[in-house]
């Protein structure tokens, strides 16, 4: 018996910074795949040189990929009644809200509306403390969404090196379209439905790194380091379950996995941002410099939703108190060093606290 082919898989990505781009540069490798971006004039030098020199200089990108700073006919890419569509979010928190409410006026006057849509960014929305999701719901009611997270650093996708990611919806179509468009050869696409804990890990790692590059920078040594990965984890944990999420998502991708990835790795921002707090030097001076880091911008928005709901985020607090309100990086770290002694684990305890005291 004959197995029917799968209808061909059209797919837009909306956002040309270095992770739209490399996972574009995925996509277009197997499928249809139009990239847009909203700088006319970066469109028009990528499409003559095959490169996004802004974000990812060196590094070409695959011919079939078109790239457009037209969003209509990005989107209209996608109208092929025998084909499956996906569109991809490829901005930053911060840029979230306006994207959504581009698309909410467009997508229902292309025949568009059913498309899948899923974003790639991680993080609390300053203004509101809203996680992506929640902004998604707002501005397009009725959409099918998802968020596509993980450790992964763009220029390593880009350069085709392997990682591993994961889609997380409620819905079986978002998630079969994503790992369709994305699944294969170094890059593997696993699928979950915890939504609040892939994007509550994915935020809350961000602050984390931040602090463990802090710590990097004030010459405290790799034990300490290995203790806030692992307390900072802890953290993510409560904060997601009190959201709603599963403990056991924190100990996958888009928990341990992508904490460990920013909070060690050599590229990651958020780690470079506390390594320069660290050292000596002021924030505004490191964000006048260029260097960008999503912990910076969500700390505040996390600290704040998270004493609503009751949750205690030390380190989160700490960072908050480094980064916004002139505290001394080693002040902060004493603070931290000085809270009481506890039990590791909130499971099974015995009634006597864990140094005798009976407070």
């Amino acid at each position: 018996m004959e197995i029917a082919p799968l209808p061909p898989l059209r797919v837009a990505i909306l956002g040309a910074g270095s992770w739209g781009t490399a996972l574009a540069a995925a996509a277009s490798r197997r499928h249809a795949t139009r990239l847009w971006a909203r700088d006319a004039a970066q469109a028009a030098d990528m499409a003559a040189t095959h490169e996004n020199a802004r974000y990812l200089p060196g590094i070409p990108l695959p011919q079939a990929l078109s790239i457009s700073s037209d969003l209509d006919a990005t989107l209209r890419s996608l109208q092929d009644e025998g084909a499956q569509r996906l569109i991809v979010l490829g901005v930053p928190v911060a840029g979230l809200t306006a994207l959504c409410g581009e698309l909410s006026r467009r997508l229902p006057a292309l025949g568009l509306q059913d498309t899948p849509i899923v974003w790639t960014c991680k993080g609390f929305e300053a203004d509101t403390a809203r996680l992506p999701h929640e902004i998604m719901r707002e501005a397009l009611p009725g959409a099918t969404g998802g968020a596509l997270s993980g450790p992964s650093f763009a220029r390593e996708v880009a350069q085709g090196l392997p990682v591993a990611l994961t889609v997380a919806s409620d819905s079986a179509a978002l998630r079969a379209a994503t790992t369709a468009a994305f699944h294969g050869a170094a890059l593997r696409v696993y699928a979950s439905t915890d939504l609040v804990g892939v994007e509550v890990g994915g935020a809350l790692k961000n602050v984390i790194a931040v602090a463990c590059g802090i710590c990097e920078g004030l010459g405290l040594g790799t034990n300490a380091r290995a203790a806030l990965i692992t307390r900072g984890l802890a953290e993510m944990t409560r904060f997601g379950v009190a959201l709603g999420a599963q403990a056991e998502t924190f100990a996958g991708l888009t928990g341990l996995g992508d904490l460990v990835l920013t909070a060690t790795g050599e590229l990651s921002r958020n780690r470079r941002v506390g390594l320069e707090i660290g050292a000596g030097r002021k924030l505004a001076d490191i964000l006048a410099s260029g260097i960008t880091a999503e912990g910076v911008r969500c700390a505040r928005a996390a600290l704040e939703r998270a004493r609503a709901i009751g949750v205690e985020l030390p380190i989160t607090d700490a960072v908050c108190a480094v980064l916004f309100d002139g505290v001394a990086p080693m002040t902060a770290v004493s603070a931290l060093l000085a809270r009481d002694a506890r039990y590791e684990s909130a499971a099974g305890l015995p009634d006597d606290p864990p140094d005798g005291r009976t407070h």
